[in-house]
């Protein structure tokens, strides 16, 4: 790895998560690195997953639920005819099934996956039931009933199909926060009669980065942090002058800017307030105004 980073810092890194870490593992390595124990990170990626994941240090912690909320990407590697424990290809398997589903039947059953779907948790999530995570409990053999949550599927496409005795196909997934897409393709092999599971998963769009914004967490230093606004990087900008600077320091309201008033809707869309290149906070719309919902100390 690089030279060592400086501490006490804000902003964002983009990492490309290599297989076989946790991503609590991806966070201790980069409070290593940078010498500062504040880190945290957009979006739990499964130890066997790879790709974007967004760490933030110092104040980008703070933000990081908005670059959590925006909408994430994946390749997914399906394997048919083949259900396993966790969904994924981590676990044992418990059942197997001949598999006469073609590409074709493949394609067509994806649509009825996209849109608002309800969709159960795993057991090996980190969904908290009665206090304790499942996955917890499914490490102990426990099985209990979850309760199904709504996600949005905004995009489902097959991208390559590969035929054989265990068909294989790569999903191009784009989801909201939360959404399991082990348990995606689960479910599309409980639809298909022939089981399905995860065989590798790779996250290719999160945070409002892609894979080329990201760097392999081997060769991160300090000349990879982004500067604290790329923390809020898929949210809509509304940028002030230097007396809304002042007003944003004090967490005064702010006037919703004409250009802007079509576009952001009240109370349900966040928006960051910038000046000159610098994030000054996080607001919401409440009838004609802007309010403060988190502001960056000077």
């Amino acid at each position: 790895m690089g030279s060592g980073a400086r501490g006490a810092a804000d902003g964002v890194l983009v990492v490309d998560k290599p297989p076989g870490m946790t991503s609590h593992d991806v966070v201790d390595e980069v409070r290593r690195r940078f010498r500062t124990r504040k880190v945290g990170h957009a979006g739990t990626l499964d130890p066997d997953a790879t790709g974007v994941l967004v760490c933030g240090l110092g104040k980008a912690t703070r933000l990081l639920s908005y670059a959590q909320g925006v909408p994430k990407r994946y390749l997914a590697h399906a394997v048919f005819g083949v259900t396993t424990s966790t969904q994924d290809a981590s676990g044992r398997v418990i059942d197997e099934r001949p598999v006469v589903a073609s590409e074709h039947d493949v394609a067509a059953l994806l649509p009825a996956f996209t849109g608002a779907v309800l969709q159960t948790p795993p057991m090996v999530s980190a969904v908290r039931h009665e206090g304790e995570r499942l996955h917890v409990k499914a490490r102990r053999g426990e099985e209990v009933e979850r309760t199904a949550r709504q996600i949005h599927i905004h995009t489902l496409r097959l991208v390559e199909w590969r035929p054989g005795e265990r068909p294989e196909a790569t999903l191009d997934v784009t989801c909201s926060a939360g959404t399991y897409v082990r348990t995606v393709v689960h479910d599309l092999g409980a639809r298909l009669g022939c089981g399905a599971h995860l065989g590798a998963l790779r996250r290719t769009e999160a945070g409002g980065f892609t894979l080329a914004d990201s760097v392999p967490l081997d060769r991160v230093d300090a000349g990879h942090l982004r500067p604290l606004v790329e923390a809020v990087r898929g949210l809509r900008r509304v940028e002030v002058d230097d007396a809304g600077r002042a007003m944003v320091a004090h967490g005064r309201p702010l006037p919703l800017p004409e250009a802007d008033q079509g576009a952001i809707e009240s109370g349900d869309e966040p928006v960051a307030v910038v000046c000159g290149g610098d994030l000054l906070g996080v607001y919401r719309r409440r009838s004609d105004v802007l309010v403060a919902e988190r502001v960056i100390p000077e």
